[in-house]
């Protein structure tokens, strides 16, 4: 049984929700500890006062503010923990809004909502059913740890989920990662938009969706457990060289996928390449540059 990480209240105008906050989601990677070679001694990171030249105990540490080189402003767990908030005791809901208008990029962890006693059962049920016939998600402010944060309440089997989310100014713009532009002809895009519709999937069920990193440790331990050679991983197929031709690389793949799948190769054959399309697109690029001396001028 999963326990919980906060409890307080969701706050949906006048109607108040009291919960608990259990976490959605468990991690199953091999954990390792750092080792000293020689002797397989335990290497650890020891809390160490710079000042008292020593090292410190948990109960002697506490949390601090760097204002200066020289001055540190010492701030309690207490302190946090009573920050005159409203959002300090409650999840309280701002808007409902369509999940397609929120960028995924902003959403992240995800906590399961539990109602906290049966005084909390049927306002939590109204909240839900409201929220699965809307077809609408709640953004919500609350505070844990410290800070304010955004987060977005959804529905999952009945059951509400908290998102959290981050603030507008936690995202970074990407402009300046797009690369110079390029041109592409109609071919190479319906190509594309092929290799799509060969990969598509209903779910997302299968050996391809395995965590396949996770199961080759799990097999090293118990191989060098068992005092014996660990199994040797197949390489994956790997092709060496540039795409030159980005037509034939597009067929090839949708090939590939439907092979994987037991479809026929054959079925909705890509677009052939067309080399006539390239003549006026020298023409176009001419023209651009015979503009360039009258634009300036």
């Amino acid at each position: 049984m999963p326990r919980t990480v906060w409890s307080g209240a969701i706050s949906f105008g006048l109607v108040t929700v009291p919960i608990n906050v259990q976490s959605a989601t468990e991690d199953h990677s091999v954990r390792f500890h750092q080792y000293h070679l020689e002797d397989m001694g335990r290497v650890r990171v020891r809390k160490y006062c710079e000042v008292e030249d020593r090292e410190v105990t948990s109960d002697e540490i506490g949390k601090g503010y760097q204002l200066t080189k020289e001055q540190v402003i010492p701030i309690s767990d207490d302190e946090l923990r009573d920050l005159p908030l409203p959002t300090a005791k409650a999840i309280e809901i701002a808007a409902f809004v369509p999940l397609d208008s929120v960028d995924p990029i902003r959403i992240g962890e995800g906590y399961y909502l539990q109602p906290s006693g049966q005084v909390a059962a049927k306002p939590y049920k109204l909240l839900a059913m409201a929220l699965a016939r809307s077809s609408k998600v709640a953004v919500a402010k609350y505070a844990w740890s410290g800070r304010e944060r955004l987060g977005l309440l959804r529905v999952k089997d009945d059951v509400i989920v908290l998102h959290a989310m981050r603030w507008p100014d936690e995202i970074r713009d990407p402009a300046e990662l797009l690369p110079e532009p390029v041109e592409l002809s109609d071919d190479e895009v319906e190509g594309a938009l092929a290799l799509m519709d060969s990969m598509t999937r209903e779910d997302l069920e299968g050996e391809e969706f395995q965590d396949t990193y996770t199961e080759a440790i799990e097999q090293i331990i118990e191989a060098k457990r068992e005092h014996r050679e660990p199994p040797a991983m197949p390489e994956p197929e790997r092709e060496t060289g540039q795409v030159v031709d980005l037509m034939a690389a597009l067929q090839e793949s949708v090939q590939r996928a439907r092979e994987g799948r037991g479809e026929d190769a054959d079925v909705h054959e890509m677009p052939k390449k067309k080399t006539a399309k390239k003549q006026p697109a020298k023409k176009t690029a001419a023209k651009k540059t015979a503009r360039k001396p009258r634009k300036s001028a």
